[in-house]
């Protein structure tokens, strides 16, 4: 799947879109949607559908319009993908979490997991110039006070939310991406390796290749699977921790 771009419209029109700030129209018939009625036919369609299916087009058969009408909303589609982007994060769950720095970090990493697979899309939309609205504002403040006082500099914390959030991404992608072969091939892992199996006698020769023979064995009688997602993630991410951990320790 190809990767959408935060922040490739008009800068200015989405910050007036995020916070509220574009004019009222004084002429013309009173609008019949709201941006924000736009903007939720958007996520709409990008959850069921994904970001390939995205057009203004779309959005506007969503709503029963014709794709002319939302230009009175939003400027573009880069515009409107913006604004999607802050609404989700304004879903962000900041829940107040009870324990230590490393309680708050794994309490950031599984809401921001539970956002992902909530809207998968999201692992699509490449967002190195972010869309500086009210909800990722909100979200990466409460990320901060997961690590604020804990013994890191201003840019430490930003790095140790990012580190986390990087590794979070990459995983529910992973997971994602393999969920995805499974629902296009029509099998289960268990089906297809089930299915080469005979071909994987011939070649898998334990004595050329010990290791990946017994830790390949062990990990299929264990999971049933060649990985298990929810095993691989909890098991990255207290070595995520574990990292931070040393760094504090070491000072």
């Amino acid at each position: 799947m190809n990767s959408e771009y935060s922040g490739a419209g008009d800068p200015a029109k989405s910050l007036e879109l995020l916070w509220g700030l574009q004019s009222k129209p004084t002429r013309g018939p009173k609008p019949g949607l709201t941006v924000d009625q736009v903007v939720a036919a958007a996520v709409r369609v990008a959850d069921a559908e994904g970001l390939a299916a995205l057009s203004m087009r779309r959005v506007a058969d969503e709503l029963g319009v014709g794709a002319m009408t939302l230009y009175r909303y939003v400027p573009g589609k880069a515009e409107l993908l913006d604004v999607m982007l802050d609404s989700v994060y304004g879903e962000f769950a900041r829940r107040p979490v009870d324990g230590d720095w490393r309680a708050k970090l794994e309490a950031v990493a599984l809401q921001n997991r539970e956002l992902y697979l909530r809207h998968p899309w999201l692992l699509y939309v490449a967002s190195s110039r972010p869309p500086l609205g009210p909800g990722l504002m909100a979200k990466y403040e409460y990320e901060l006070e997961a690590v604020e006082g804990i013994g890191l500099t201003d840019v430490e914390m930003d790095a140790a939310v990012a580190l986390v959030n990087g590794y979070v991404h990459g995983a529910v992608r992973s997971a994602v991406d393999a969920k995805r072969v499974i629902q296009s091939s029509g099998i289960t892992d268990k089906e297809w390796w089930l299915a080469h199996e005979p071909l994987l006698d011939k070649i898998g020769d334990a004595r050329k290749f010990p290791l990946a023979s017994r830790v390949g064995t062990a990990v299929g009688q264990e999971f049933d699977a060649a990985y298990d997602s929810e095993h691989g993630f909890a098991f990255g991410l207290a070595r995520v921790l574990d990292g931070i951990a040393a760094l504090l320790d070491g000072r």
